[in-house]
């Protein structure tokens, strides 16, 4: 008896519909056969669904049964494939009578037939609501991740036999509530508060800049001066996100299965911080199938990179299109794969080996060939792709000793969200969402300068040989400190303090 089953494969941050297919021929011997390019883990597929339907109460069928995976030129990984085999299977073997095309099964069996966590269930779920599914059967672990897709029939089943009780219209199961993204925001509470950096107005301010439009940043300094501190304080003045900005995170995590199992939301902006020793492929995403790397699951939120000059050249040059574009293309033999990367970059690193180069009170030990090699580690056209340069000196101690009455990040995020609305209303009818994100066109369209900002910037460009990136991020970052100052016009002193934060070498 031929049987076919619908499931799901994610590809990248995509979907693709799996017909499982199944049916049985009768020679002398039992066998039990999976085709359709499976990869090792659905291969012991075998051993899993064949316990699971035997400890459900049900027969595993002796004759020959063969299970494709159709269509069969899509390679096929992971264990998700285990319930809609098993349904296929006591379906084929008549143990399970009823039609099930508008049903999508996804889910890993346990030897007891029990359900497993699977990965990606939110592009799934996503996937079926396009393609007009009614029902989706997922395991209950992962029903608060479907839950936030409305529009059909969420099933969370917690083992094999009550699957089949239901789709036997024994006893039903009840469909997962939906959920507002929204409303599963509680009070976010931060580790690092601004209040409690000493000093560093200049740093501070260059971060709310940067917070505010979504700008890259390079913070130098010796060794102390508080640059890890002011980078780890970004999370908390950066403005929350909407629905669709959860949605599009929330997405990446759960193909990446990093999403946390009691709460599989993520509701606060990423912050990722890879070590120094992190390879390419770490960093930019990739595999057999390739995966989300790091500049991927910082998406919408914050990649940091300490010591960035301890990187190895050939991986931050990896940095180079994605910083520019916003999204990365990963190619492999079996499958040329894009994710979104449209992240803040912020950098921090010492001025010379020994990090003294720029501290005034103690004295460098490097060569000059020793500090000229160090800083040519990090490649002018990266370089370039960074917006804020900033200087981070070391604090004395008459600062560090006086009273806390520094802003809090709770005020800094007030700006910086009235900021994120005009952004809104500016860019509501493009794909654009930051000033950051400006295309030419935008700048033209939205960065117009009077005369005295216009000669500011042409004698700018002309004495600090500014390439054409150069000037365009200019221009963003001066519409980004007239946003915060709530003016509708660029004027002269924000193209003033955007070419404050310029490097210096320039």
């Amino acid at each position: 008896m031929f049987v076919k089953i619908n499931s799901c494969a994610n590809i990248g941050l995509d979907c693709s519909l799996v017909e499982v297919e199944s049916d049985v021929s009768h020679p002398q011997k039992p066998k039990f056969i999976i085709v359709g390019l499976p990869d090792a883990a659905i291969q012991e597929a075998k051993e899993r669904v064949r316990f699971a339907i035997e400890n459900s109460g049900f027969k595993f069928p002796r004759p020959k049964i063969t299970v494709n995976l159709a269509p069969a030129d899509l390679p096929k990984e992971g264990p998700s494939y285990d319930m809609a085999m098993a349904i296929s299977i006591l379906k084929t073997s008549r143990q399970l009578i009823g039609d099930f095309d508008d049903c999508l099964f996804v889910g890993e069996l346990a030897l007891n037939g029990e359900t497993r966590h699977t990965n990606g269930i939110l592009p799934i779920t996503i996937f079926a609501k396009e393609k007009g599914f009614k029902h989706l059967f997922i395991p209950k672990i992962n029903e608060k991740e479907a839950s936030l897709i409305s529009g059909l029939n969420i099933y969370p089943v917690e083992n094999l036999r009550q699957l089949v009780n239901h789709l036997q219209n024994d006893i039903l199961i009840e469909p997962a509530t939906v959920q507002d993204p929204l409303s599963l925001f509680a009070d976010q509470v931060f580790e690092f508060d601004m209040k409690h950096v000493q000093g560093q107005e200049q740093a501070k301010r260059a971060l709310e800049i940067a917070a505010s439009g979504a700008h890259n940043v390079l913070l130098s300094g010796p060794p102390g001066s508080g640059k890890t501190l002011l980078a780890k304080t970004m999370p908390s003045i950066l403005p929350r996100m909407n629905e669709s900005e959860i949605l599009e995170v929330t997405k990446m995590y759960s193909v990446a299965g990093l999403l946390p199992k009691d709460f599989p939301i993520i509701n606060q902006r990423p912050f990722r911080s890879p070590h120094h020793t992190s390879s390419g492929v770490a960093l930019v995403g990739g595999g057999k199938m390739p995966k989300p790397g790091e500049i991927s699951l910082a998406h919408r939120g914050i990649l940091f990179l300490d010591e960035f000059a301890e990187f190895p050249r050939q991986v931050l040059e990896n940095l180079r299109q994605p910083l520019e574009d916003g999204v990365i293309s990963v190619s492999r033999a079996q499958a040329t794969l894009t994710f979104p990367a449209q992240f803040s970059l912020i950098a921090s690193q010492n001025p010379c080996p020994c990090g003294y180069a720029s501290d005034p009170d103690k004295q460098c030990t490097c060569t000059s060939t020793q500090i000229l090699k160090y800083q040519q580690k990090i490649s002018g056209p990266l370089l370039d792709r960074i917006d804020l340069f900033v200087e981070v000196p070391r604090v004395n101690f008459d600062k560090l000793q006086q009273a806390n009455d520094n802003e809090p990040s709770s005020s800094i995020r007030t700006r910086v969200e009235a900021t994120k609305a005009i952004q809104q209303k500016r860019f509501q009818d493009s794909p654009v969402q930051t000033n950051s994100e400006m295309r030419p066109k935008d700048i033209k369209e939205f960065c117009n300068l009077d005369q005295a900002s216009h000669d500011l910037l042409r004698s700018a460009v002309n004495q600090l040989h500014l390439s054409a990136r150069s000037f365009h991020k200019i221009l963003k970052i001066s519409r980004t400190i007239a946003d915060l100052d709530q003016k509708q016009n660029i004027e002269q002193a924000h193209v003033a303090e955007a070419l404050q934060f310029r490097q210096k070498s320039n």
